[in-house]
């Protein structure tokens, strides 16, 4: 099965092609890392009575292709909520750091889902559309199946079901959370208002809220991008799974002319 990571020891991966972005061939997309310290943060809670409630990941320094080490800390351990601190070095330096908070399962009887967010049309019934970025060389763009339920890669808002198609670790399916963690970096590539050729717009992190515990392959992002003459945006994603809303994802941008 194809994979982002290979583990070495405790904590320790080697990184394949599979997880390089459209920014430098020499560089991380940050869905797998998001989704690698995703998955190092489950190990570390070891209780399944407790839900990420939200992951909010600060990439510091563009990720490599190479060698990576994921810490994890606890920052404090109540009965109903716990916060963690997690980083990610490479190369000898700080990559991104990780806050995470966690809430223990409650049975309230109080279920009120948002009616403003119909669930987006199935994936089932839409043709697949790609990744348009390097088409001739292995990376993070072979490992997800998209297909828009509305939008497209032209510019503007679009809402597109995710399926990802790899390990985020050799030999480990991925969980439902590590899923969504992969996705919802890509809000700002799938609703961008900027022509990719002309414009970077990398997000220096990534803010994933969860009110509900994703369930089956398939994430939903309706997207929405913001930019101004300042260089700063925000891509703004509702998140979602075949039964409906899920969550949210926010990415501040770095807006920046390639000329």
């Amino acid at each position: 099965m194809p994979h982002y990571f290979k583990q070495v020891s405790d904590g320790e991966f080697d990184s394949t092609e599979l997880t390089r972005g459209p920014w430098s061939l020499d560089h991380q997309h940050a869905g797998p890392p998001s989704a690698l310290i995703a998955r190092q943060v489950e190990k570390h809670l070891d209780d399944p009575g407790f839900h990420i409630a939200r992951i909010t990941i600060d990439i510091v320094r563009p990720v490599p292709i190479g060698r990576l080490v994921v810490r994890i800390q606890d920052e404090h351990t109540g009965r109903a909520v716990r916060t963690l601190r997690s980083e990610l070095h490479g190369a000898g330096k700080l990559l991104a750091v990780a806050h995470v908070v966690a809430i223990r399962y409650g049975k309230t009887g109080a279920d009120h889902p948002d009616p403003g967010f119909p669930v987006p049309a199935h994936p089932g019934g839409i043709a697949e559309n790609p990744f348009p970025f390097f088409a001739d060389r292995p990376g993070y763009h072979e490992t997800m199946e998209l297909r828009f339920a509305s939008g497209s890669f032209a510019p503007g808002p679009a809402t597109v079901w995710f399926r990802m198609k790899c390990d985020v670790v050799q030999g480990e399916p991925a969980s439902p959370l590590q899923r969504v963690m992969a996705a919802a970096d890509s809000g700002n590539g799938v609703s961008s208002v900027l022509d990719i050729n002309q414009f970077t717009f990398v997000n220096p992190d990534l803010t994933v809220h969860l009110h509900q515990y994703p369930s089956g392959e398939w994430i939903c992002l309706d997207a929405t991008t913001t930019t101004n003459q300042s260089g700063i945006g925000q891509t703004r994603s509702i998140l979602y799974d075949e039964h409906g809303q899920i969550g949210t994802a926010v990415q501040d941008l770095l807006v920046a002319s390639r000329q």
